[in-house]
């Protein structure tokens, strides 16, 4: 379960998208820059939310750092949430 995701469809949607991670993860998605620099977006559930992902090649490991919805310019914002996160 996603915390935060009420709707089981954006849930199940949401999950889907993060399996598909497990092929080739560091072709899929852009990567981002400034103070997530090193860290992943991928879009999902109509390109409403996004994945936030880090990729371990050393490891073969794909870490879902955050999902959430985008909200440019408001508090919710998944990236602003993430920055602020990831800061402290």
């Amino acid at each position: 379960m996603l915390i935060g995701v009420k709707d089981q469809r954006h849930q199940k949607s949401l999950s889907d998208r993060i399996d598909k991670l497990k092929t080739d993860p560091e072709k899929q998605g852009k990567p981002l820059i400034d103070k997530l620099k090193g860290y992943r977006s991928v879009r999902a559930v109509g390109q409403r939310y996004r994945i936030i992902y880090k990729v371990e090649l050393e490891k073969v490991v794909v870490l879902v750092v955050g999902v959430g919805l985008r909200k440019e310019g408001d508090k919710g914002d998944i990236y602003r949430l993430l920055q602020k996160l990831l800061s402290e």
